[in-house]
């Protein structure tokens, strides 16, 4: 099965220097979209005809973006959430700062560009909005707290925004990676064993291993969020798909 529907379609990416954001970028661009591609600075080695630098921690700035793509490149079609950042600690070590960063990036980003984009879509009727959120928004990680409430946060806020958004025909969907190669997969990592110890499990922090034996790569989230974007998921809408081999058994 061909997923249909990207053609000429304009889609703004967050956190496109890297790892699933560039996958994501490399696969809507090869579909035949328009690819906007946005991160702190702009990602001058991305494949999109667009490459911009956009802080999602600037509401100001995520808004004015859009307009600035709306009126130069055309409508969105597709507004996808990347941009996140870790952060590892247990809860009596993670500093105030520490922890408004994250949120700052991880939940109030996904708000402010989620935000502009419902503004231009929603008198069009049209358009889809994912968020990669993680498979630690639904399951508890030992010394990922402030990580972990960012995205559980930027996972309902995504439901709620999908449930208002449905009624004019724009679907709202979330993709839950689980680890995935990507540096800050691997920045976790003390030695080579890391792979193997993630993919075994690690009942010392009370983490499942992944059922299928492999991490993910960044094209195999990046597949899936080109599923919730197609017109072969056009009655999907408000859905949180785990795409982490099994590690968190459940749906």
């Amino acid at each position: 099965m061909k997923l249909t529907g990207f053609e000429g379609t304009v889609a703004l990416v967050t956190g496109a220097g890297g790892g699933i954001g560039a996958a994501l970028v490399r696969l809507l661009q090869d579909s035949g979209s328009v690819v906007v591609a946005t991160d702190i600075t702009a990602p001058t080695q991305s494949a999109a005809q667009h490459a911009k630098a956009l802080d999602v921690t600037d509401s100001a700035a995520a808004d004015a973006l859009v307009a600035r793509v709306e009126r130069d490149i055309g409508p969105i079609g597709f507004g996808i959430n990347v941009a996140g950042v870790l952060q590892t600690g247990t809860v009596d070590a993670i500093s105030d700062a520490e922890w408004r960063r994250v949120f700052a990036v991880n939940a109030d980003g996904v708000f402010h560009v989620s935000r502009a984009l419902a503004r231009v879509m929603s008198p069009r009727k049209r358009g889809a909005i994912v968020t990669v959120s993680s498979n630690a928004a639904g399951v508890p990680r030992h010394g990922m707290a402030a990580y972990a409430a960012s995205k559980a946060a930027s996972t309902m806020f995504m439901r709620c925004l999908g449930l208002e958004l449905a009624p004019l025909g724009i679907r709202c969907n979330i993709v839950a990676p689980g680890s995935t190669l990507t540096p800050m997969q691997t920045g976790m990592w003390a030695d080579d064993s890391g792979a193997a110890k993630v993919i075994a499990g690690l009942p010392e922090i009370y983490k499942a291993g992944i059922p299928l034996g492999k991490l993910a790569t960044p094209e195999d989230v990046a597949s899936a969020v080109m599923f919730l974007l197609s017109d072969q998921a056009g009655h999907i809408a408000m859905t949180d798909l785990y795409v982490d081999g099994g590690a968190t058994l459940r749906a």
